[in-house]
């Protein structure tokens, strides 16, 4: 696909359910279904996973992608919850819920392994599943009308391990065992207190704000941001402490074109021109 190319991601998404952007060093997904408030059904999970999978073998390949923007379609929502028009059909029992979860992390462990800095960009609901997606990415930004919770208790659906374990990661145990047992959908502002989203910005400054912050992330050495992306999923990762071989990994930027190219500009008091070199 083509920086010029939007749309669905190989036969995984028949109906376009996820749309495909590259501009520039930018990669933008796109959960397309506003009719439902983007509510993540199977075909979108897969799409999803199939997306983001793309997207690695591309970076791994040599593409020069900085920055994954994660959005909703139609402004209203970035992800409503789960479609529970499936509850009945494709989760109705433990094999069916396991095999449908096996695509489902699928999606979720490839973005929260995608080796660029990640956003979630954040327009209305992000509640249930959508939040559980939103857990994955790296920054989680949010405009004044963000709603979010996970209200399963209503339908007596209980949250897996892995899912709950991104809530944990951010919100802490305190506000993971609030949002769980009350089960209550809150403001953005109240996201924010409990660490769910890093900034919340108004409405009509939202594009410019996820703008901003994008530009940031792509004018930063994209080596560096990798590196820091994966020290920090290491140190939250259960198990010893650090090796001698990944503490040296600490200093590899040294070896670095990036390395000499920001000493050199910042000395010159220039804007420096990262190459991920």
């Amino acid at each position: 696909m083509t920086a010029s190319q939007s749309g669905p991601v190989g036969a995984a998404a028949p109906s376009a359910s996820v749309l495909v952007t590259i501009e520039g060093a930018v990669a933008t997904l796109v959960l397309n279904r506003p009719d439902r408030l983007n509510a993540l059904d199977l075909p979108l999970w897969r799409a999803l996973g199939e997306a983001v999978a793309a997207l690695a073998g591309r970076l791994a390949e040599g593409e020069d992608l900085r920055c994954l923007v994660l959005r909703g379609a139609g402004g209203r929502a970035f992800a409503a919850g789960a479609d529970i028009g499936e509850f009945a059909t494709l989760r109705a029992t433990a094999a069916q819920a396991q095999d449908y979860d096996r695509v489902m992390r699928r999606a979720l462990d490839g973005v929260r392994a995608f080796p660029v800095p990640v956003i979630a960009a954040i327009e209305g609901a992000c509640v249930g599943a959508g939040l559980e997606l939103a857990c994955m990415a790296d920054l989680r930004l949010s405009n004044a009308s963000g709603r979010f919770g996970v209200p399963i208790n209503r339908i007596g659906v209980v949250m897996a391990y892995p899912e709950i374990g991104g809530l944990l990661r951010l919100a802490g145990p305190a506000n993971t065992l609030e949002i769980l047992l009350e089960g209550r959908v809150f403001s953005a502002d109240e996201a924010l207190r409990m660490g769910l989203v890093n900034r919340v910005v108004a409405d009509g400054a939202f594009a410019a704000h996820l703008d901003e912050t994008v530009s940031r992330l792509v004018r930063a050495a994209p080596g560096v941001n990798a590196s820091h992306k994966a020290f920090v999923t290491r140190l939250l990762a259960e198990g010893p402490p650090p090796d001698a071989a990944e503490m040296a990994e600490c200093y590899r930027f040294l070896e670095t074109e990036d390395y000499r190219e920001g000493v050199a500009a910042f000395l010159a008091k220039r804007p420096p021109v990262f190459k991920g070199r």
